[in-house]
């Protein structure tokens, strides 16, 4: 008999647990799957992301819009140092200046101001040189700094976000006395959000000034290559 009912209690036991894990799998059944929408993380990050979102947007416009400048400049200008080099030793000075108005790039304007001072000393010709290869280098440069200025302080406005959302919840823990995890933590991660988009605007600003910095080093490289290449080319009869 005590057999028996140690089976029976043991049966209804078993019975008793698969009907509450069947019950507990219905109601989590019931509960709508809540997806993360990135969309609505950035809305909900308030109106810090609205600055971030500017500054996004004002990185990757000057980014381009200095990406392709460069490049333009930076092409390789082989043709014309050849084509200088064959009027100068013919004598057409004319044809050599005309060459380098037409081509339209930083070494030609470079030349160009060399071939209009010749005749004078050469150190007067490196300083005319000089003095516009400085002026072509400033001109790829504008608007880079800018860059630098998104890079710092895109994250500062994110964490300036995160630090007034936490201020917010707690004010509002105080008012209503509820400190439940939940409360916490549902405010927390959405300010969150406004630091992580200052960070990844910033990492990408940092990134992109520092991409076009090496592509202004390489251009400002090849012009004080050539400029002696070209002072090298006027003293050529001399020797």
């Amino acid at each position: 008999m005590t057999l028996l009912f140690l089976q029976t209690v043991a049966t209804d036991t078993a019975k008793a647990i698969v009907d509450t894990a069947k019950q507990a799998g219905q109601q989590l059944a019931a509960i709508p799957n809540q997806e993360l929408r990135f969309g609505d993380l950035l809305i909900k990050g308030g109106w810090v992301m609205v600055p971030i979102g500017i500054l996004a947007v004002l990185g990757l416009v000057i980014f381009f819009e200095r990406y392709f400048t460069i490049r333009k400049a930076s092409k390789n200008e082989s043709h014309l140092m050849v084509q200088v080099r064959e009027s100068i030793l013919t004598g057409n000075l004319q044809s050599a200046i005309a060459i380098c108005r037409n081509s339209n790039s930083p070494l030609g304007r470079m030349l160009q101001k060399g071939l209009l001072r010749i005749g004078r000393p050469i150190k007067d010709i490196e300083g005319a040189i000089e003095n516009i290869g400085k002026l072509e280098v400033s001109k790829l440069e504008k608007n880079i700094g800018i860059l630098g200025i998104v890079a710092g302080i895109a994250p500062m406005f994110g964490f300036l976000g995160t630090i007034a959302g936490v201020i917010k919840i707690f004010y509002d823990i105080s008012k209503t006395d509820n400190i439940s995890m939940g409360v916490i933590s549902g405010g927390l991660y959405v300010k969150m959000v406004t630091s992580a988009a200052g960070l990844f605007v910033g990492i990408v600003a940092y990134v992109c000034y520092h991409i076009l910095n090496m592509m202004v080093d390489k251009v400002i490289l090849k012009l004080e290559t050539d400029a002696i290449e070209f002072i090298d080319l006027l003293e050529e009869p001399s020797k």
